[in-house]
């Protein structure tokens, strides 16, 4: 595979902390859920429930990107990275 040259060399997707900060939000979401439903606040409730349920989507996606590993393609039309743009050549 040919570079670009604008990509670094040892470039380093930041997954496994995104999935770390999701988890997190999941602990957090549950957790205050039910701290508020236990307080008799079920709207404050719900919110921090539905903050959650986002962060457990989050972390679900995530797994499934660190799956794919690294040199997963969409499709063949898709290329790696950006395409190096042609200069013209002056007369």
């Amino acid at each position: 595979m040919r570079r670009s040259g604008s990509e670094p060399v040892q470039a380093r997707s930041p997954l496994r902390l995104r999935l770390g900060l999701a988890l997190f939000g999941v602990v957090w979401g549950a957790a205050a859920a039910v701290g508020f439903a236990w307080a008799g606040e079920p709207a404050w409730a719900a919110v921090v429930a539905a903050i959650g349920a986002l962060a457990a989507i989050d972390a679900g996606l995530v797994i499934r990107r660190i799956r794919q590993g690294s040199r997963y393609q969409p499709g063949r039309n898709v290329p790696p990275y950006r395409p190096a743009e042609r200069t013209r050549k002056r007369r």
